[in-house]
C-alpha cells in the first residue's frame, strides 16, 4: 500500500481551491461552504483516525458501544435537520433514530455474528466500519423518506381531509403517499447497486484493492456490504415512514398537522 504524505493531500486539496475560485467567478456563493466543508473533512477524519487507533488498540466492548451510540445520535440529528417539516418535540429526533437503531444495529450484529464470524465478534476493525457504512446509507434513506412523507402530506392536506370525510381510514387516505415516500428513500441504494462495477467502483472495494487485497476477495466483501446496506435502508425507511405516518394521525383518524413544526 502506497503511503500518502501531507504534500500529496495538499496537491489534492488544490482542486478544492480551484472549485472555490470558480464559485467566486460564477457568483455561485458556495465557495465559503466548500472551503468549510473541506476543512471539516480534514479535521473530522483526522480526529476519527486517532479515536479509532485508540479503540482498535484496546478492543474494549464498552468503548465500541459508546462509539456506536455517538454515531447513532449524530445520524439521528442529521435526519431531523434535513426535514423541511420536522415532527414536534422528541418525535423529530426519535422516529429516525429509533428506525436506524432497529435496522442498522440488528443487521450489523447479524453480519458480525452469522457471516463474518470474527473472534471476538465485536472486533472494532470490523464492527465500527461495518456499522458506519450501514448507518450512513440507512440515514440517507430515512431522511429522504421522512422528508417526502411530511412535505407531501402538508401539500396534499386538502385531498387527505376530503378522503377522511368520505369515510376512508387515515391509513387508507395516505397509503399512496406512504408508498411513494418509501420508494424515494430506497432509490439511492437501488441506483448504487444497479451501476456497481459498471459506472462506478464502490468505495470499500476500491479501498481494499488499493490496500493490496485480491480483486475477487474485494468483490465478495463489496457484494456483502451492498446487500447489508440495502437491508438496513429498506427496513429503516419502512419503519420510519410507517411510524411518521402514524404520528400524523390519532385514534380518531384525524389529520394532525399540528404535530409538525414550521417549514425550515
Amino acid at each position: 500500500m502506497v503511503t500518502l504524505s501531507p504534500f500529496d493531500l495538499a496537491l489534492a486539496g488544490i482542486l478544492i481551491f480551484i472549485n472555490a475560485g470558480l464559485s467566486l467567478l460564477l457568483r455561485l456563493n458556495i465557495g465559503r461552504q466548500l472551503m468549510v466543508a473541506a476543512l471539516r473533512t480534514v479535521l473530522q477524519l483526522s480526529l476519527l483516525g486517532f479515536v479509532l487507533k485508540f479503540i482498535f488498540d484496546l478492543v474494549n466492548p464498552g468503548l465500541i458501544a459508546l462509539m456506536a451510540l455517538f454515531m447513532l445520535a449524530t445520524a439521528g440529528w442529521e435526519v431531523m435537520r434535513r426535514q423541511s417539516y420536522r415532527f414536534s418535540g422528541i418525535w423529530g429526533f426519535g422516529i429516525g433514530t429509533s428506525a436506524m437503531c432497529l435496522s442498522s444495529f440488528l443487521i450489523t450484529l447479524f453480519a458480525l455474528i452469522a457471516i463474518i464470524g470474527k473472534d471476538p465478534w465485536y472486533a472494532p476493525q470490523y464492527a465500527i466500519p461495518l456499522l458506519g457504512m450501514i448507518l450512513g446509507n440507512t440515514m440517507t434513506g430515512i431522511a429522504i423518506g421522512l422528508d417526502r412523507l411530511t412535505q407531501t402530506v402538508w401539500e396534499k392536506k386538502a385531498v387527505i381531509e376530503t378522503r377522511l370525510m368520505l369515510g376512508q381510514k387515515f391509513s387508507e387516505a395516505v397509503s399512496d403517499i406512504r408508498r411513494d415516500s418509501i420508494r424515494s428513500g430506497l432509490i439511492p441504494i437501488i441506483n448504487a447497486m444497479s451501476v456497481a462495477g459498471i459506472v462506478s467502483l464502490p468505495g470499500m472495494m476500491t479501498g481494499q484493492i488499493l490496500a493490496g487485497a485480491p480483486p475477487m476477495e474485494a468483490v465478495k466483501y463489496q457484494i456483502l456490504i451492498m446487500f447489508l446496506i440495502a437491508g438496513g435502508a429498506g427496513f429503516g425507511t419502512i419503519f420510519a415512514v410507517g411510524a411518521g405516518a402514524k404520528r400524523l394521525s390519532d385514534g380518531r383518524d384525524r389529520l394532525r398537522l399540528d404535530r409538525l413544526g414550521k417549514k425550515t
